[in-house]
């Protein structure tokens, strides 16, 4: 890797809840001596991707990274085109919804949005990064991702995080394809044990699928019609989104039970 991607992997660093870094947390959590991690700072910072907060002199991510990310949206208006389809999904729910997006091979949460229906649900400020194996959203993007990705994927370690948590690749592998057929991908506490989730893939203009639209919800809360109307939200929406990205949506036959996990 080059510097240039070695500096802008520190950006990765910077999240939700590890909004700022000293020079010392930067190096322990990017495996980077302390003097390099120094010099690539010292870079991002003189082009506006982070800079220090006094007295701390730790570091944040900078203004550069706003111009960057408004002249995304101004040009490829996704968050803006989200909202809208995952209040409609909260609405005729009542319960949380979000997307997710593959990108740089990490599925990456870019925005949510609450129902006002209960006062309990899923709530999604803190979770940035997915992962693939114990998400629904990660499931069917990866049961739509070419054989590279899953290779990749089910190829490194696949932590435990509860103990209905899947682990094994083969098994992940074999439900794959069940998932691309289906159309949607079903997780029951395998990534926070009181969540029951449903996700439909979003399709780019040239096919791939780029991105997942998800529904979740306290486990104890989805009953079997709860479930259908989970299910429905989170294909609908996840076409509209297809539909608003230039894409096309997949022809499918009607919803069917698979096995969740």
């Amino acid at each position: 890797m080059g510097t240039v991607g070695k500096a802008l992997e520190l950006l990765d660093l910077f999240t939700r809840v590890r909004p700022q870094l000293g020079l010392s947390d930067v190096s322990r959590h990017s495996g980077v001596n302390k003097a390099t991690c120094h010099r690539l700072m010292t870079e991002l910072q003189a082009y506006g991707l982070v800079e220090q907060v006094e007295p701390s002199r730790e570091y944040r991510i900078g203004p550069a990274v706003l111009r960057l990310a408004a002249l995304r949206e101004e040009t490829v208006p996704y968050k803006s085109i989200v909202q809208p389809v995952l209040v409609e999904a909260t609405e005729r729910t009542g319960e949380s919804a979000h997307v997710s997006m593959l990108v740089g091979g990490r599925v990456e949460l870019i925005s949510f949005a609450y129902a006002q229906r209960h006062g309990t649900r899923v709530i999604l400020h803190d979770a940035e990064t997915l992962p693939f194996h114990a998400t629904s959203s990660g499931l069917v993007i990866l049961a739509h991702s070419g054989p590279a990705l899953q290779k990749e994927v089910l190829g490194r370690p696949l932590p435990a995080l509860t103990p209905q948590t899947e682990t094994d690749p083969a098994r992940i592998r074999a439900r794959l394809e069940t998932i691309r057929v289906q159309g949607y991908a079903e997780s029951v506490g395998a990534f926070e044990n009181d969540v029951h989730s449903f996700a439909a893939p979003v399709f780019a203009s040239q096919g791939d699928c780029i991105a997942a639209l998800a529904i979740a919800a306290p486990a104890t809360r989805v009953t079997p019609a709860l479930r259908d109307e989970m299910i429905a939200a989170a294909l609908k929406g996840a076409d509209d989104l297809t539909l608003k990205w230039g894409g096309r949506p997949p022809e499918r036959a009607a919803p069917a039970t698979i096995d969740a996990y």
